[in-house]
């Protein structure tokens, strides 16, 4: 088995690391301390063709796979840009796959190009202040009308909302108590964010300043019938189809911040001397690293694995929530070993560690924690009883 990229790979990789070097480290601080969105980095990304990576030819992208996305993500992130860059893009790489692959022509149309070109920005609605990750008990109603749908409800946790002008909903068409399976009569939705119809409110978090999140409560916001992806009451199983390379390019970006840190962590080391001799030179200090170092590339094989078997239209489900849980966990492990390598320097954010470490906590937390994962691999690789 062959783990070396192709030579298109990585010239992918390559050629997005120079683009981000437009972008240095002061960008993203600067970024990370006035929290605003990094309009021109995501601008520079879509004139240059880097958001289509995975969207079909047909209508605008490369026609490449969740591999060369992994890899693209990966990169923005090691990259210095962390989850403040890849976030602000994340959703562009592959959040239309439930269009691409339930939406109609007419639907494929109106919304790809606009993504891929960058002209919209879309966020996705799906988690809610009293659900968590039971999506099926979600509240949000999406009443049938003449022509399409009344929406009321309240999402939490919307990343980009204050920024964007299309939405990815998920909302129940079909009460809980009216359904046989708990997982029917739920419908997905890609329309308009109708900010008349929509109150935004930020919520103040930990990191990734940059890039916001926010809950959102809708009042009788009008969705057209066209605007439904796919058969209604059938939009939990369509957006199961995006949660594995959700997982796949999370954890590469945790791999890519990990790196990122451990990088940074070496030549500080390399470069600091006390006792006249460099810190790097003690065990104490190599030993943490280069375990980090071994972890972020046995995390990352697994990513590449679940990208690969994706890509080759094979169950991925295992191998996905494996490398999201290894990088999150890793990622995280790797920020923290780079902010003790750097002493207190590591607790000044002009070094940058102490914002990866903010950072790193998001792929370790969401979209599903660890524990949730764990209860998944338990079940479906040791065949241990469902424990939820």
């Amino acid at each position: 088995m062959d783990f070396s990229f192709t030579q298109d790979q990585q010239n992918i990789r390559e050629a997005i690391l120079k683009h981000c070097s437009q972008f240095p480290d002061e960008y993203w601080l600067e970024r990370d301390q006035s929290g605003v969105f990094p309009e021109d980095f995501y601008r520079s990304l879509a004139d240059a063709g880097w958001l289509g990576i995975a969207m079909p030819e047909a209508y605008g992208g490369s026609g490449l796979g969740i591999t060369e996305a992994s890899i693209m993500m990966q990169a923005i992130a090691e990259s210095g840009a962390g989850m403040s860059g890849a976030s602000a893009v994340h959703i562009n790489i592959f959040g239309l796959q439930p269009i691409i692959l339930f939406g109609t022509e007419d639907q494929k149309q109106r919304s790809i190009p606009g993504i891929i070109s960058g002209q919209d920005k879309a966020c996705f609605a799906v988690t809610e202040p009293n659900a968590g990750l039971n999506t099926t008990a979600l509240k949000t109603r999406a009443e049938r009308k003449d022509g399409g749908y009344l929406v009321n409800g309240e999402k939490i946790w919307i990343s980009t909302a204050q920024v964007s002008n299309k939405m990815l909903l998920l909302a129940r068409t079909t009460p809980i108590d009216q359904v046989k399976r708990k997982t029917e009569g739920l419908s997905l939705f890609y329309t308009d964010f109708d900010r008349s119809k929509i109150d935004v409110r930020l919520i103040h978090k930990m990191g990734r300043h940059a890039i916001d999140s926010n809950m959102l409560f809708i009042e009788d916001l009008w969705i057209p019938e066209e605007d439904r992806i796919g058969p209604e009451g059938e939009g939990f199983k369509i957006i199961l189809h995006g949660l594995n390379p959700e997982r796949v390019l999370l954890a590469s970006e945790a791999v890519g911040l990990g790196r990122a840190a451990i990088k940074r962590a070496a030549r500080y080391a390399r470069e600091r001397i006390v006792f006249d001799r460099p810190i790097g030179q003690n065990q104490g200090i190599q030993h943490p690293l280069a375990k980090c170092w071994a972890q972020l590339e046995a995390a990352n094989l697994m990513a590449m694995k679940a990208a690969n078997l994706f890509d080759k239209g094979e169950d991925c489900g295992v191998e996905a929530n494996a490398a999201k849980y290894l990088a999150g966990e890793f990622g995280f492990e790797a920020c923290h070993t780079a902010m003790l390598t750097l002493g207190g320097m590591g607790y000044a954010a002009e070094y940058h560690v102490e914002r990866y470490v903010r950072e790193s906590l998001i792929p370790r937390t969401a979209p599903v924690s660890p524990h949730m994962i764990l209860n998944y691999l338990a079940e479906k690789v040791l065949e241990l009883p469902k424990s939820y």
